[in-house]
C-alpha cells in the first residue's frame, strides 16, 4: 500500500486532506456474497485549484465493519419488543420526563403505536432528554422517528414543530406536517460522536410550538469505520438532508422513507439494482436534492454501479459536476461499484447535478443512489466539573426540574431552568436561581464545586440540612436562603 499525502486545492474550513482510494469487491453485499478485498490502495487526488475537492473510493470498503451495538428505543413504550429480529427497549429507563401515550390509528407498525409526549408548560422553551451511556470516542448514528397520530387532540390537528438537540447542539428543527397529511411518518438522521460516558437526544420547544412536542422512536447505533467517518468528528457532526435510489421504480425515493437496510452505511443491494440513466450517449443533467439548500458545507455521497447485461465491449466513463463546477472527473463506473465523496463542499439554493460522457465513453452515464449530509458545527460542552456538580445536585433533591437533563448550558436558549450560564469558549454556571420551585431534599456538597458562581438564590423551597461550605466559591456575592428547615453554612 502505497500512501501520498495531498492537501485540499482550496482553503475550505475543517478540511484536513483529502485522499483517492480504488480497491475491488463482490458488487452487493448479502450473506451469500461477501465483500472481498482484491487490492486496496490510497493515491492522492489531485482537481483544478478553483474546485472543491472530492475523493473517491468503492463503498463497500467502508461497510465492512458496522456493529449494531447501541440502543432501539420505543419511545412511550411500557414494555420490550422484537420486530424483524431487532429487540426494542421501553424508553422508561432513558427518560424522567413526559407522558407515555398509545395512539387509537389503526393498523400501525408497532414502534409507531405509542408517542412520548411532552407538556408544552407556559411556552416555556425547555428541553426534554433521553440520556443513554455511551463509548467514548464512538461515532452514534443517531434516528429519531416522528408519527403524530393526533396525539395532542381535536383541536390540534397538525403536528407541533419543535426542535431536536443532541448534548450540546442545536441538530434541527421537527416539522413533520407535510408526511403526516400524507399518512407517513417521518424520520430525522445524524452522525455524532460521544464525548463522554453519555449522550442526550433532546426534544424542545421552540417560538413556533403550539402544542406538545412528542417522539415515536429513537435510534443510537455505533459506526464502525464507514464511509461517514471521513468528517472531523471532533468538532463537526453530520445531519441527513437527501437519501434518494435513482430510477428505483422509475422515481426517486425521498429521504423521508426509510432505505430498506435502514442505514445506507451498509448501501442495500436494491438500490444497486436499477439506475437512472438517459438512453442516448448525452450528458444526464438533474436537480438534486430536490429542495433548495441553505447555504452551508455539505458533505456528499454518490454511489455508481454498472450492471447493464450486455455483452458487447464497454466504457461507461463520466464527469461528474455539481452547479457547473466540477466534482470528480473520468469517473469509470464498473460492475464493482463506486462511491464518489466530498466530505466538505459548500452548496446553497437549488442544486444542479450533471454527469456527463467522458471522451473515452462509449455508453451512457448512469446513477444509481446518493447522500447528502449538512456538516454541523458542534455547539461546544459546559465545563465537566460543572455538569457532574450539577448532576450530584439533581441527585440530592427529590424533585429536581424536569428539564434537568443534557448539557446545562447548551445550547444556550435552552439552559436548565434556574441555571445561568457564560457565553464564550469556556463555558461555565454562573448563578443558580431555584427560588419557588418546591424543590425538597438537601443540597449537595457539589454545589461547592461551581466556583464560577457569583449568585444563589434558594428561597421559599423545602430544602433541608445544611448549606454546605461554600468557601471555595471565591466570586459569590449574593447568596439568599429562605427555607424553614435549612441551616446556615459552617462559619
Amino acid at each position: 500500500m502505497s500512501i501520498i499525502p495531498t492537501s485540499p486545492p482550496c482553503p475550505l474550513p475543517s478540511s484536513s486532506s483529502f485522499l483517492l482510494f480504488s480497491s475491488l469487491f463482490s458488487p452487493f453485499l448479502s450473506p451469500n456474497n461477501p465483500p472481498k478485498v482484491i487490492t486496496n490502495q490510497i493515491i492522492s487526488l489531485h482537481s483544478p485549484p478553483t474546485f472543491p475537492s472530492s475523493s473517491i473510493h468503492d463503498f463497500f470498503f467502508f461497510f465492512l465493519i458496522f456493529h449494531f451495538v447501541g440502543y432501539l428505543i420505543d419511545c412511550g413504550a411500557t414494555v420490550k419488543s422484537v420486530i424483524d429480529g431487532r429487540e426494542w427497549l421501553p424508553d422508561n429507563g432513558f427518560i424522567s420526563a413526559g407522558t407515555s401515550k398509545n395512539l387509537t390509528v389503526p393498523d400501525l407498525v408497532p414502534t409507531l403505536s405509542t408517542v412520548r409526549s411532552f407538556s408544552l408548560l407556559n411556552n416555556l422553551r425547555r428541553k426534554f432528554c433521553y440520556v443513554a451511556r455511551v463509548y467514548r470516542g464512538a461515532r452514534y448514528l443517531i434516528r429519531t422517528t416522528y408519527y403524530y397520530g393526533q396525539v395532542n387532540g381535536l383541536n390540534f390537528p397538525s403536528p407541533p414543530v419543535f426542535d431536536q438537540i443532541v448534548d450540546g447542539t442545536f441538530w434541527s428543527m421537527v416539522n413533520t406536517t407535510d408526511e403526516y397529511q400524507k399518512g407517513l411518518s417521518s424520520y430525522y438522521e445524524g452522525v455524532f460522536e460521544a464525548k463522554g460516558s453519555t449522550m442526550s437526544v433532546c426534544i424542545a420547544s421552540n417560538t413556533y410550538t403550539e402544542s406538545d412536542p412528542f417522539i415515536s422512536s429513537l435510534e443510537m447505533l455505533i459506526l464502525g469505520d464507514s464511509l461517514y467517518n471521513t468528517t472531523n468528528f471532533d468538532s463537526h457532526a453530520l445531519s441527513l438532508v437527501a437519501r434518494h435510489s435513482f430510477g428505483h421504480n422509475g422515481s426517486i425515493i425521498s429521504n423521508k422513507t426509510p432505505p430498506v437496510s435502514g442505514f445506507w452505511n451498509m448501501p442495500p443491494s436494491k438500490v444497486f439494482e436499477k439506475a437512472f440513466s438517459t438512453a442516448q450517449l448525452e450528458p444526464l443533467e438533474f436537480r438534486w436534492p430536490p429542495l433548495s439548500l441553505p447555504n452551508s458545507n455539505y458533505y456528499i455521497a454518490l454511489y455508481f454501479a454498472d450492471n447493464s447485461d450486455s455483452m458487447l465491449p464497454s466504457s461507461r466513463v463520466l464527469d461528474i459536476h455539481i452547479n457547473d463546477v466540477k466534482y470528480y472527473g473520468n469517473l469509470n463506473v464498473t460492475p464493482e461499484g463506486a462511491a464518489v465523496f466530498a466530505t466538505i463542499w459548500p452548496l446553497g439554493g437549488p442544486t444542479k447535478l450533471t454527469l456527463s460522457p467522458a471522451a473515452n465513453s462509449n455508453i451512457s452515464p448512469l446513477i444509481n443512489s446518493g447522500e447528502i449530509f449538512d456538516v454541523l458545527r458542534l455547539g461546544g460542552r459546559t465545563l465537566t466539573r460543572d455538569v457532574r456538580a450539577l448532576e450530584e445536585m439533581k441527585n440530592s433533591l427529590r424533585n429536581p426540574p424536569l428539564d434537568w437533563n443534557g448539557d446545562p448550558c447548551l445550547p444556550l436558549n435552552y439552559t436548565w431552568t434556574g441555571v445561568t450560564c457564560s457565553e464564550g469558549e469556556r463555558i461555565r454556571v454562573i448563578a443558580l436561581n431555584l427560588t419557588s420551585m418546591g424543590l425538597s431534599g438537601l443540597l449537595s456538597p457539589s454545589i461547592a464545586n461551581l466556583t464560577a458562581l457569583s449568585g444563589i438564590w434558594l428561597g421559599n423551597n423545602n430544602l433541608s440540612g445544611v448549606i454546605p461550605d461554600l468557601n471555595s466559591l471565591k466570586l459569590l456575592e449574593i447568596l439568599t436562603s429562605g427555607n424553614q428547615f435549612l441551616s446556615p453554612p459552617p462559619s
